[in-house]
C-alpha cells in the first residue's frame, strides 16, 4: 500500500471512529435518537474535520500526517491526556443525561450562538495551522522548529489552546446542557498543565522562546493570562 493511501486510511479511520465513538457516547446517555443538539453538534464538528482533513490532504499531506501523530514523546503529558479525556466523556456523558432527565432549559437563540462561537473557535484553529506548520498535537521540539511571533502569535503564545477553549466551552451550550458546562473544568486545568509543561520544553530546545514570552506576555486569554 503506497503512502497515500495509508494516510488517507488512517485519516478516515481515526475521523470515523472518533465520531463514531462521540455519536454512541451521546445518544446512550441521551436515551433518545431525537437528540437533535447531538446530530447539531455532531454534524458541524464532522464537516469541519472532514473538510479540514480534505483540504490538508490534497494541500499538505506531511502537515496532515503531523496532526493524525498523537503519541506523546513527554511523559508528563499523560496527566493531560487523561484529564482532557475525562473532561470530554463528562462533557457528552453529562449532556446526554440533560437531555434525558430535562434539567436545562437552552434557548434556540443561545444554541446558535454557541454553535457560531464553537465554527469560529474552529476557524482560529485553521488560521493558526495556517501561520504556523510547527503546530503538532504532541510536545516537541521539530526539525528546522523556530519560534512564530506575528499574526495570532503576536496576540497569545498559544492560539491553538485558545481555539480549543473556545470550541469546547461552547459545546456543552450547543448541546442544550448548562451541567455540562461544569466537566469543563478539568479540560481548563488539563491546558494549564500542558501549557506549563510544554513552554518548559520550548525554553530548553527553542532558540528565541525566552524572548518570545518577554514579548508576549498572555499565554491563552489577550491581557488576562
Amino acid at each position: 500500500m503506497n503512502n497515500k493511501k495509508k494516510l488517507i486510511r488512517s485519516a478516515l479511520t481515526k475521523f470515523i471512529l472518533g465520531i463514531g465513538i462521540l455519536g454512541l457516547f451521546l445518544f446512550l446517555s441521551a436515551g433518545d435518537i431525537h437528540y437533535w443538539n447531538a446530530w447539531l453538534f455532531l454534524i458541524a464538528f464532522a464537516l469541519c474535520i472532514f473538510s479540514f482533513g480534505a483540504t490538508l490532504f490534497a494541500k499538505d499531506k506531511e502537515l496532515l500526517q503531523k496532526r493524525l501523530n498523537s503519541k506523546e514523546k513527554e511523559k508528563e503529558q499523560d496527566v493531560y491526556t487523561f484529564a482532557t479525556g475525562l473532561s470530554f466523556l463528562g462533557v457528552f456523558g453529562v449532556g446526554g443525561l440533560d437531555y434525558r432527565f430535562g434539567w436545562s432549559v437552552v434557548p434556540v437563540g443561545a444554541v446558535v450562538t454557541a454553535l457560531t462561537v464553537m465554527l469560529a473557535g474552529f476557524g482560529l484553529f485553521v488560521l493558526t495551522l495556517m501561520q504556523n506548520r510547527f503546530a503538532s498535537r504532541i510536545i516537541e521540539i521539530q526539525d528546522q522548529q523556530r519560534v512564530i511571533d506575528t499574526g495570532v502569535y503576536s496576540v497569545v503564545r498559544h492560539p491553538m489552546y485558545t481555539a480549543a477553549l473556545t470550541m469546547f466551552f461552547a459545546s456543552p451550550i450547543v448541546l442544550g446542557s448548562y451541567y455540562a458546562m461544569i466537566p469543563m473544568i478539568v479540560f481548563l486545568i488539563g491546558i494549564i498543565f500542558r501549557i506549563r509543561n510544554e513552554e518548559k520544553v520550548l525554553l530548553t530546545g527553542l532558540d528565541g522562546y525566552s524572548d518570545y514570552m518577554q514579548k508576549v506576555r498572555c499565554r491563552i486569554i489577550p491581557f488576562i493570562w
